[in-house]
């Protein structure tokens, strides 16, 4: 009896003795590995950033690469503790499938962000308008874009539905056209009018010569002759010069005495006889 327990005592010492020193290596490679990824991460995106790599890439692969390696870190801490990694693998490859079937929507999130960055749409910092919302991109991340809207709020926006969706850029070109319409009463002289709306984008330094700016007279409309004033301007001059053309051409043709219409109704009453017809009807008993 004696004998038999000091043999699991023995065996018991062992055990313990092994596996503590396992635990302990394991450990030890579990955060020595975590430390080394996320190192290895920071200095591939300090060379990418050094490479001048668009922000949004650098994210990406960023988090791609640090989650990469945390998981080959786990994988041989589990080894150190004499976990069966063949089988593990087996595991996680099934829980996977489970998983990915359960996620699906995430992961489609996921590959619609690889998609992004292959394809290059837009770039952080340009303003785009998908999937019904419009703003500023701030960066694009494993699973959803970031907006800024004008208003300074923040939306994620789904990849896929970035994705599915129209994309505009605005701010991909250099350069944008202005479309106002510019309309005028049939009383006017067009032709005073034409050389008005020529004369303030002439006079406007943020309006580009070439392309040469548009004035054209394109409909004759119920209730007013219109314009099609089209001046090309730098894309991030778009709004302010789109502002004061409008606060500009309704001062100078209030100066040059030049009506701009405006929706109104005109009732007309009548004082007349009051006739009186009679309709012959029919009675049934």
């Amino acid at each position: 009896m004696n004998t038999d327990v000091s043999a699991l005592l023995s065996t018991l010492k062992v055990w313990g003795t092994t596996y503590t020193a396992r635990g302990v290596v394991a450990i030890l490679i579990l955060i020595a590995g975590i430390f080394l990824s996320k190192k290895v991460a920071r200095l591939v995106k300090k060379a990418m950033e050094r490479k001048e790599v668009d922000l949004t890439l650098i994210g990406f692969v960023h988090g791609l690469l640090l989650y990469s390696l945390i998981i080959l870190v786990a994988i041989a801490a589990a080894s150190q503790l004499g976990i069966n990694t063949t089988s593990f693998l087996t595991i996680v490859g099934a829980a996977g499938l489970a998983i990915g079937l359960a996620l699906k929507d995430t992961l489609s999130n996921f590959a619609a962000a690889v998609m992004l960055l292959l394809f290059r749409p837009f770039r952080a910092g340009d303003a785009i308008s998908a999937a019904g919302v419009t703003g500023s991109v701030q960066a694009i991340t494993l699973f959803n874009t970031i907006l800024h809207t004008p208003d300074n709020q923040k939306i994620l926006v789904p990849n896929t539905k970035i994705m599915g969706d129209t994309i505009t850029n605005i701010t991909a070109n250099p350069i944008r056209r202005v479309d106002l319409v510019v309309g005028i009463s049939y009383e006017d002289d067009i032709d005073q009018a034409k050389a008005t709306l020529e004369k303030i984008l002439a006079e406007d330094s943020q309006i580009l010569q070439e392309p040469s700016p548009t004035v054209a007279l394109t409909e004759l409309a119920n209730s007013s002759v219109n314009f099609a004033v089209r001046p090309w301007v730098k894309t991030q001059d778009y709004w302010s010069v789109r502002c004061r053309l409008i606060e500009k051409i309704k001062k100078v043709f209030d100066q040059e005495g030049i009506s701009i219409p405006y929706p109104q109704q005109n009732i007309h009453l009548f004082r007349g006889e009051q006739t009186v017809k009679k309709s012959n009807t029919k009675r049934y008993p």
